[in-house]
């Protein structure tokens, strides 16, 4: 697939630097409002949305590496929760939390900043990622305030002692009002919940992400069965690699990418050059920047565009 695709440009592409940035084009939303289809998908209502989700900031040397993924019970998301609403009372903001890894703070207003998405910080210091704009003074104050919160508040030294990363900071991102995502595919798959987010919000079936590439097809063919048209699009999503490499697991990055060659890459190809597809469209997220690749049933049999080793291509 990576020999016979022709290659676009940035100019097709366009600058895209993250999932969150490449799902709101796909679905036709502008700018990045992730928090309020969030919010919307884990039931809040309506509103000003700040995704404000628990992280732990560990200080190594000269850099403070955020961590991401640092889960809170109910019980303990409630207590913690609680603590920033009181302490926050009156200032136009309140805390909730309605999933162990989401968190939202609902504010009167949508504040005048530009933020970088969890996913694009995490591992990363996040000095020069924090809150950007002409607000970005008064939300560096209140992460501040929130940081000194949690770090004195007594349920971070409970998690502490029993072998828990402590929740000392949250991270602000995706903020935007309520929209309407544009129903430009038929089907979507994904191991990544936003993608479900954006299914669910635009009225498109979403299924989890199989191990075989046939499950989605099935459902791709099951629609037009009920009256679909011939030219489904199929949106299929897939992180496995970007798990690995946060994590820094080089094993589980390999093992990834030779489930998605044979779950995936071969049977796609394989439709492909039997006529089942028209036409795939493969972007990857290369950390600056978006790659695609373009391929139809003619370039899946130009048998002159010969195959090189997976290192020598720049979008792996």
């Amino acid at each position: 697939m990576l020999a016979r695709g022709t290659s676009t440009g940035p100019a097709q592409t366009g600058e895209i630097n993250s999932l969150e940035e490449m799902l709101c084009k796909a679905f036709g939303v502008s700018g990045q409002p992730i928090a309020p289809l969030s919010a919307a998908f884990d039931g809040l209502g309506e509103g000003c949305w700040l995704r404000a989700d628990p992280v732990h900031l560990r200080l190594q040397r000269d850099q403070l590496l955020l961590l991401p993924d640092v889960e809170a019970g109910a019980d303990e998301a409630g207590q913690l929760c609680a603590a920033l609403n009181e302490h926050f009372a009156g200032q136009g903001m309140e805390f909730f939390a309605p999933h162990p890894q989401r968190w939202y703070v609902r504010m009167d207003r949508l504040p005048d900043i530009e933020t970088v998405p969890l996913s694009q910080a995490a591992g990363r210091n996040v000095h020069g990622l924090l809150p950007k704009g002409r607000e970005a003074s008064r939300w560096h104050q209140i992460l501040n305030e929130i940081q000194m919160l949690l770090f004195a508040h007594p349920l971070n030294e409970v998690r502490e002692a029993r072998g828990e990363l402590p929740v000392n900071s949250l991270w602000l991102w995706g903020c935007g009002l309520n929209v309407l995502p544009q129903k430009n595919y038929d089907c979507v798959s994904s191991d990544e919940v936003l993608a479900g987010m954006f299914a669910a919000a635009a009225g498109v079936p979403f299924a989890e992400w199989p191990k075989q590439w046939n499950a989605s097809l099935t459902l791709a063919l099951s629609q037009r069965e009920r009256g679909f048209s011939s030219e489904d699009r199929q949106l299929l999503v897939w992180t496995g690699l970007r798990s690995a490499l946060q994590r820094g697991d080089l094993d589980a990055w390999r093992a990834a990418l030779q489930e998605f060659e044979t779950g995936y890459a071969q049977p796609l190809w394989q439709a492909l050059r039997a006529g089942k597809i028209a036409q795939l469209q493969l972007d990857v997220l290369g950390g600056d920047r978006t790659r695609r690749l373009l391929l139809t049933r003619t370039d899946a049999w130009a048998f002159w565009r010969r195959n090189r080793p997976l290192a020598e291509y720049p979008m792996v």
